[in-house]
């Protein structure tokens, strides 16, 4: 495989690198619990696993992408992944009996459910439920 043949194959993903404070801990959790496989791990420093067409690079105090972050941009921001799920109510029953807490409560609105947790490192996930489409009708 030549490198240009590498470059294509990471095409395919859409990536996202979220800074984590212990990355071990952050890929059991996306592996455990949101189902993501691990592409690459080159754990303490960083990991690399995907969903998908997602790819979430977690990148720990020791890698690069941790190390350029600016000191007034290190901790989690409000910005999040959104995971698409079948059943909310299912998927908050599974993940609250394996003991994850969320960060509020379900929330409604035109466009389907959603409620939100966050990793190890309080980096936020989005767990949405589409609301069900109505079939237009034919004249």
């Amino acid at each position: 495989m030549t490198d240009n043949d590498n470059q294509d194959n990471d095409n395919q993903y859409a990536g996202v690198r979220y800074v984590v404070d212990d990355v071990q801990a952050a890929v059991d959790f996306y592996t455990t619990h949101l189902g993501f496989t691990v592409r690459m791990s080159a754990a303490p420093a960083f990991a690399d696993v995907v969903r998908g067409p997602l790819r979430l690079l977690l990148s720990g105090p020791a890698s690069s992408g941790s190390r350029a972050t600016p000191p007034d941009a290190a901790t989690a921001g409000r910005n999040r992944i959104h995971l698409l799920v079948d059943d909310l109510d299912a998927e908050i029953a599974r993940l609250r009996e394996a003991g994850l807490p969320f960060r509020g409560e379900p929330v409604s609105g035109p466009g389907g459910r959603q409620i939100l947790l966050a990793d190890p490192a309080g980096n936020l996930i989005e767990l949405f439920q589409p609301a069900q489409r109505r079939a237009t009708q034919s004249r």
